[in-house]
């Protein structure tokens, strides 16, 4: 099952013997169930579910009715989920952070932080030349675009400058090192991608924590 949330920022758990773990604060939730889908009805198994309320002002009379028949207030985001039969939730039904445990190992997604129109050394982090002794105004160039006559071509893939980041990622194999039902937040450990507010979404790790247990 998937949660939607949204980046708080980064901090700091100790643990029983007195080591550091770097967390990242996701307030999970809460998410509503916006739509069930049928096979029956729509060919396939899913859920939509909601995260975030809207301003009154901010609603078309469409949001506002598909809300409505939620019984909650319009959401800011909504994303569809596949899920199989059986599952028991309902229109309306409430998602909380309490779907994980501490120790699960998730996959979390959300779109990276925009840089922009870069060069080729801080998009894909080539050398630089020296800085001195005749180097010329090439210190950052990307270098040699390929061979002379033969293939006389710029191959497909070449490194060069353009657009970096605002791109969606998902880091697997993270591990929830505590869960605040209270305040409905899940603190995981390491990095996620994207600045702080920002949207993301977390999922059981397809991994299933194998890089840990093969430690």
């Amino acid at each position: 099952m998937i949660i939607l949330g949204e980046k708080v920022g980064m901090s700091q758990v100790f643990t029983d013997n007195g080591l550091v773990v770097p967390v990242t604060v996701i307030q999970a939730g809460p998410c509503f169930v916006m739509q069930v889908k049928t096979v029956a009805r729509d060919g396939y198994s899913a859920l939509q579910i909601g995260f975030g309320d809207m301003r009154k002002n901010k609603v078309t009379k469409p949001e506002a009715g598909h809300a409505a028949k939620a019984g909650v207030p319009a959401k800011r985001h909504l994303k569809e989920v596949r899920i199989d039969e059986g599952h028991g939730y309902k229109v309306g039904d409430e998602i909380k952070a309490d779907i994980f445990n501490v120790g699960d190992f998730v996959d979390v997604s959300a779109k990276t932080k925009g840089r922009g129109f870069t060069g080729a050394v801080k998009r894909w982090n080539i050398s630089i030349q020296k800085m001195s002794h005749g180097g010329g105004p090439v210190h950052r160039h990307v270098g040699s675009m390929g061979a002379n006559s033969d293939p006389s071509r710029v191959f497909k893939n070449k490194k060069m400058a353009g657009q970096y980041g605002n791109e969606n990622v998902t880091i697997q194999n993270l591990e929830v090192v505590k869960i605040d039902l209270d305040k409905n937040c899940i603190l995981i450990k390491g990095g996620i991608p994207g600045a702080d507010g920002g949207l993301v979404s977390i999922k059981p790790s397809v991994k299933k924590g194998k890089k840990e247990a093969s430690a």
